[in-house]
C-alpha cells in the first residue's frame, strides 16, 4: 500500500506521528510536508497529495491541518477527489463505506495522535459498499 501525507503548520507533529505508524505497517509514505510550525499555505501541499491520488499512483490520501477544512475544501475542489473530514473513526470508516472517499483530512488541532491513528486505522480497514452509495456519488460531479 502507499499513501500520499501532507498537513500545515498546525499538523506536523500529527503527520509525523501518522506517518511512523504507517511504516510500522509497512505502509510506503510519500510525505509532502510541511515539517515545521511555521506558518505555510496549507493549499500548496495539499494539491500535491491529490495530484498523486488523481494520477492513481498512491492508494489514498491523508491531509492534516488545524480544523481539517481548509484541506478538504482544497481537495474537494478537484473533479477526481472525494475527500471527507473525519474527526473520529467511525466517521472515517463512513467516509469510506458510504462515500468511497479517497482522501481524509484530519483536524490536529481537535484530535490527540492517538485519536488520529484511530481514525486513519479505521479508514483503511473499512471498505466500499457500492449499491445505493454508488447511485449517490455519481451525482456529486458538477458538469
Amino acid at each position: 500500500m502507499k499513501v500520499a501525507i501532507a498537513c500545515d503548520h498546525a499538523g506536523f507533529e500529527l503527520k509525523d506521528y501518522l506517518k511512523d505508524k504507517l511504516n510500522g505497517r509497512n505502509v510506503e509514505v510519500i510525505d509532502y510536508g510541511t515539517n515545521g510550525p511555521e506558518s505555510v499555505d496549507y493549499p500548496d501541499f495539499g494539491h500535491k497529495v491529490c495530484n498523486d491520488v488523481e494520477n492513481g499512483t498512491v492508494d489514498f490520501g491523508i491531509l492534516i491541518c488545524g480544523t481539517a477544512n481548509g484541506m478538504a475544501m482544497t481537495a474537494n475542489k478537484r473533479a477526481h477527489i472525494r475527500c471527507g473530514l473525519c474527526w473520529s473513526p467511525e466517521i472515517a470508516a463512513l467516509t469510506k463505506q458510504h462515500n468511497n472517499a479517497n482522501v481524509i483530512a484530519i483536524p490536529a488541532r481537535f484530535v490527540s495522535n492517538e485519536e488520529g491513528w484511530k481514525i486513519t486505522d479505521a479508514y483503511m480497514q473499512a471498505s466500499f459498499e457500492g449499491g445505493r452509495h454508488q447511485n449517490r456519488i455519481d451525482k456529486i460531479p458538477c458538469g
